[in-house]
């Protein structure tokens, strides 16, 4: 069964390393193997990664797109869980299931739950800031 991918015009999807932008209409794409793609909501960007659960998050993706740098992005990706752990203990669940999908290298799944732990990490700052 083929994946249907269906782009809005100038969307840009990202799979197996190559970065494809639709024209200016909509337009369906059946992948009819396993890849590694992300649509361009889903694409973190250096840039974009300022916080530490942004950081975590671009770790995966590039264990995602670049499986032969994989232990090069372990290390980075277990330093940043240890800095937010400490700061903020209540993360540890949600860390450790997404541990456990990086091990198993699930990693669009552990970028799904990641997305989730931006989302936390995000009322965490709100609540402090309303706390001040």
């Amino acid at each position: 069964m083929a994946l249907k991918i269906t782009l809005k015009p100038r969307e840009k999807i990202y799979i197996n390393g190559a970065l494809i932008t639709n024209g200016d209409h909509s337009s369906h794409i059946f992948i009819e193997n396993k890849v590694r793609l992300l649509r361009e909501k889903e694409i973190m960007t250096t840039e974009q990664a300022k916080s530490v659960c942004q950081q975590i998050y671009l770790t995966i993706q590039l264990m995602y797109f670049e499986p032969d740098r994989v232990k090069k992005f372990h290390k980075s990706y277990w330093e940043l869980v240890k800095l937010l752990t400490d700061a903020a203990p209540s993360t540890a669940k949600m860390i450790h299931e997404i541990s456990e999908k990086i091990l198993i290298e699930e990693y669009y799944n552990a970028l799904k739950l990641t997305r989730k732990l931006i989302e936390y990490e995000q009322q965490l700052i709100e609540n402090a800031k309303k706390s001040d």
